[in-house]
């Protein structure tokens, strides 16, 4: 895209209210950057003009809270639920529903709450601008909102039972389940005791039900006020646009110097020496304990504010030096000290005013915590004594510099991303621009290092050794953490009971069902009406294609997308694995984190790291299954081991000689590195349940109807974590079986038979990178796709039992699943559309909003026609599976006007035509091309949806009343609540993990 034009100004000109303050160009980000002032109310406005068309916004308020009710999350929630010019119930969810955005959220931090929006239409981009302010600066905040997203006392009956109910407040049930979530909270929160970085700002579930509503109304008075608001502008539309929109909400207000002076986050005192605290954990009622201690050290560091850039970076590079990857120095130190099982700590956050440095282990024994921290001590004055290795500091600062030049950031829109660097400075009343700009301190660092400053060695004696502002957190298990908490919320419960008459119970009783008719009722035509929207003759009608060409190469394919990519090869290899015997099936993970973490023949693993972070932009191998597209939904699964890189064009021949080494060098033997893979690997799927427990039930519901489905499972599913807990054994009593099963791996996978290869770049780089790719090609062993033992032509066996899987939480994920091919329905891209019209719709009303839960939604896989419903962080088990079957009922009889099949077509092609970076758009495009989902394929499912009625919807419907009666139930969740679903009539059998 080329650079927009922008009308010449003066500073002190006033555009629209505004007055300009600064211009400058940034070349780092190739944008330029104006800083307006509003005249009125002092509100500050960084316009950022590119040549980018994923334009974004962001409206960002200063908010500290000064206790841990929640108040600024449960606001970030409430302001979307309807305002002065949308007064519908959630004008957010008619925006999913109904938009072309290409990002919708909103986002609470310890000190600010962030409102941003990005589209590619410019008339959507300035709806859902329209809408977020209003819902910023004049939202229709009552008592049921809180009630709804904060909490409320739910009682249906005068004696029934009573629960506390709220979207937050399960959310952040679900939050302190994550032991490691927690650990990383006391660890900041212990390190500002006096400032609002000492609460939690998500609202912790024990305060959550002291907000009051006038504590909730006055936040917002005093804290979502312009003058304590700043409004960021990103893209390639034009300024005068974004300066009336912005002053079409800021004129009617007055400035208010109390908001932004109330909001302001003052310095912790630097203590005069080091603090310890010690906070328990629900480490699960049963099993082994002995070795579930966490702990780690923490620094707080200068203020962001009040660091040069040159030192900013230094910080930057540092943790990256310490603690990036397994081969970093300190990372490294504590692996091998075996005191623990693997990493925890952020290691450097500058997000916060003051920064910090946290580190340390989970894993460990009882006496685990102290060694660490000796260890820890004593491998910093190690460095500060004998300096850091050279290859290392080069290795990192190279990474670090290849990713701010190449700015990929994704699926997250670039401006967003450059609005939260912006914010860091901006936020403290600092210069915005700081963190935008990386040119300037890169070479002065790397000069000062030549020049041979000791900058990381100084930086490590006076921040971390000589650093009294340190605190010694433990984190310790609890058999009886589970059995405390719920008592103490039936306390809470019981005593705000106990003083209430009959006719107080009876209004509370009243309240209830209030709240429940209001979330019930529909919207009125005319409320809806109010949010902007698209017309169908907006959307294109054609996919976007994107082009490529294949050729065979030998026994291999090699792809070729001709992509802008400024200088930059995407190359990624799949390999396919299909040809492996079942029983080594669930080593195909571990095998693939080997390539890069066991060495080579040549060199060890830390020496291949620091290569590759010297010569590349890095590169990262892992496994997946799946299934090749086939109108009939029989298609034959896919299974691919891949390796994805990066790296300037120049740097190919060195790239394509560490992935050689990778692929035919690597070291098997090495059993005590081996062993510390394995029990990383376990530490990290045992701490990924409780916080995702509906990617575990989704697997797990998806091994009982596929192949695909069922490796999958065996892969990165529960059953992977019980056979890395059998590894680990096995590992100490037969490694030679072991070693055997990685080598034939490696002999029946990694060879140029059935390799595919894709490489996104310029076509004037390819014509150099292309030879190159097609000799390394010819010199990888030749190999055979025909195993002896193929698991993909085994047939597995397929467990239909519904199943509750037992872990420590406080809260649920439900999941209900079956295939509906196989009970005789066929999707098509109509069904897709009525999928997310529930998710948007019947599963939010009745599982979000009616039953507390932080989500619910439905996935409809139209390759193998799985379709599952889920619920996240959710208080229920058996309302929510009632829930999913009363589903079929409301597709059965739904009614849709014109207006509302129009918005639910229009947010599903948004959700087709999603924002892609140059190298997403090659690699999404092979993707496609390796399952056989052609463009003719994408352009049908696309008419289907463009097309579609509500007969189709109805259709679905019939089919999901076959889900009702055939589908396969798993939840995750504590024993108590699985117990208690058990009772309430759920069939089912239970499985402790552990």
């Amino acid at each position: 895209t080329e650079m927009p034009a922008l009308t010449k100004r003066e500073v002190g000109e006033v555009v629209s209210g505004f007055k300009l303050a600064r211009e400058e160009y940034i070349p780092d980000v190739s944008s330029t950057a104006r800083l307006w002032v509003h005249e009125k109310t002092g509100t500050e406005l960084l316009s950022l003009t590119a040549a980018d068309e994923n334009k974004t916004f962001g409206a960002v308020l200063r908010t500290t809270p000064s206790d841990s009710s929640g108040v600024p999350h449960i606001l970030e929630h409430s302001v979307l639920c309807g305002s002065r010019k949308y007064p519908c119930k959630e004008p957010f969810v008619e925006l999913i529903k109904s938009s072309l955005n290409t990002f919708l959220n909103a986002m609470t931090y310890p000190d600010k709450t962030c409102y941003p929006v990005a589209s590619c239409n410019l008339q959507d981009f300035y709806n859902l601008v329209d809408v977020y302010m209003d819902a910023v600066f004049h939202p229709r905040l009552t008592p049921d909102t809180l009630r709804q997203e904060g909490h409320h006392f739910e009682v249906d009956d005068v004696d029934g039972p009573v629960t506390i109910k709220g979207v937050v407040y399960n959310e952040m049930k679900g939050a302190y389940s994550d032991p490691e979530r927690c650990l990383g909270e006391h660890s900041m929160r212990s390190l500002f005791p006096d400032t609002t970085y000492g609460v939690e700002s998500g609202g912790h579930p024990r305060n959550i039900p002291d907000l009051t509503w006038e504590q909730f109304e006055g936040f917002h008075k005093t804290y979502y006020h312009p003058s304590n608001a700043r409004l960021w502008f990103y893209g390639d539309d034009a300024e005068e646009m974004r300066l009336a929109k912005a002053d079409e909400f800021l004129s009617e207000f007055e400035r208010s110097d109390e908001a932004a002076a109330l909001s302001k986050v003052p310095l912790q005192e630097p203590w005069s020496e080091p603090r310890d605290f010690e906070f328990g954990y629900d480490a699960g009622a049963d099993g082994d304990i002995s070795k579930k201690y966490m702990a780690t050290l923490n620094w707080m560091l200068p203020p962001i504010d009040q660091v040069t850039p040159t030192e900013l970076l230094a910080y930057g590079v540092l943790g990256h030096v310490l603690l990036s990857n397994s081969g970093s120095p300190l990372y490294k130190a504590l692996i091998d000290s075996q005191i623990g099982e693997d990493l925890v700590g952020s290691g450097l956050e500058t997000d916060l005013r003051q920064m910090l440095f946290s580190v340390g282990l989970k894993g460990m024994a009882e006496d685990g915590a102290d060694k660490m921290k000796a260890l820890v001590i004593e491998f910093f004055e190690n460095v500060v004594s004998s300096g850091l290795p050279k290859e290392v500091v080069e290795s990192s600062l190279n990474t670090i510099e290849f990713g701010l030049r190449e700015n990929n950031t994704g699926r997250f829109p670039k401006g967003l991303s450059l609005m939260l660097r912006a914010m860091s400075t901006w936020l403290h009343d600092a210069d915005p621009l700081v963190g935008l700009k990386f040119e300037e301190p890169l070479r002065d660092l790397k000069e000062r290092l030549a020049s041979g400053e000791t900058i990381f060695e100084d930086l490590i004696k006076t921040q971390i050794l000589e650093n009294t502002h340190c605190s010694f957190v433990r984190l310790v298990p609890d058999k009886e953490f589970a059995a405390k908490e719920e008592s103490a919320e039936k306390a809470r419960i019981d005593s705000a009971m106990k003083g209430l008459s009959v006719s107080e119970k009876k209004e509370l009783v009243e309240m209830t069902q209030r709240l429940k008719e209001k979330q019930a009722a529909p919207d009125s035509p005319e409320a809806l009406a109010s949010v902007p929207c698209l017309t169908k003759a907006d959307l294109p009608l054609k996919s976007k294609t994107v082009p490529f060409d294949a050729i065979v190469v030998g026994s291999s394919t090699l792809v070729h997308h001709p992509q802008p990519t400024n200088g930059v090869v995407y190359l990624d290899m799949a390999f396919d694995f299909r040809n492996l015997p079942a029983r080594i099936l669930p080593l195909v993970s571990l095998f693939s984190s080997c390539l890069s973490e066991l060495g080579t023949n040549k060199e060890d693993f830390v020496s291949l790291q620091q290569r590759v972070g010297r010569d590349t932009g890095g590169i990262r191998a892992s496994d997946s299954i799946g299934q090749n597209y086939d109108v009939l939904g029989r298609g034959r699964t896919t299974a691919d081991i891949w390796i994805r890189s990066k790296a300037m064009a120049a740097q190919v021949p060195q790239l394509l000689g560490i992935i050689r080494d990778m692929v035919t060098e690597v070291k098997w033997d090495n059993k005590e590195r081996f062993m510390q893979l394995v029990t990383e690997e376990k530490a990290a799927v045992e701490s990924s349940i409780a916080p995702s427990g509906h990617q575990y039930a989704m697997a797990r519901l998806a091994s009982k109807f596929r192949s695909s489905g069922w490796a999958n499972e065996q892969c990165g599913g529960l059953s992977y974590l019980f056979f890395l807990r059998e590894l680990t054994k096995r590992v100490e009593s037969d490694w030679d079986s072991v070693l055997a099963d990685l080598k034939t791996i490696q002999k029946l996978v990694l060879s140029s038979a059935g390799l595919k290869m894709n490489v996104t770049t310029g076509s004037d780089d390819y014509r150099t990178v292309g030879p190159l790719v097609k000799q390394f090609i010819a010199d990888l062993p030749a190999g055979s796709l025909f195993g002896f033992e193929r698991w993909v032509e085994e047939n597995p066996a397929y467990s239909v039992t519904n199943e509750g899987i037992i872990v420590p939480t406080q809260v649920n994920y439900v999941g209900k699943a079956a295939n509906l091919l196989d009970l005789g329905y066929k999707p098509n891209g109509a069904s897709l559309l009525a999928v997310k019209h529930l998710g948007t719709s019947y599963l939010w009303d009745t599982i979000r909003v009616q039953g507390g839960a932080y989500g619910a939604f439905s996935r409809l896989d139209n390759i193998n026609g799985n379709f599952t419903f889920l619920s996240y962080r959710d208080p229920s088990v058996n309302k929510t599976i009632d829930a999913f079957d009363k589903t079929s009922e409301f597709l059965r009889n739904i009614e849709l006007t014109e207006e509302e099949l129009t918005k639910a077509t229009i947010g599903m092609i948004g959700e087709m035509d999603s924002y892609s970076l140059p190298d997403s758009k090659g690699f999404n495009s092979f993707q496609r091309f390796l399952i056989n989902y052609t463009d003719e394929d994408r352009q049908r499912v696309r008419d289907e949806v463009l097309s579609a009625g509500v007969a189709e919807f109805r259709k679905l419907g019939e089919a999901l009343a076959e889900v009702k009666d055939k589908g396969s139930v798993v939840v995750v969740g504590s024993e108590e609540s699985l117990k208690k679903a058990k009772e309430g009539g759920l069939d089912m059998t239970f499985q402790r993990v552990f």
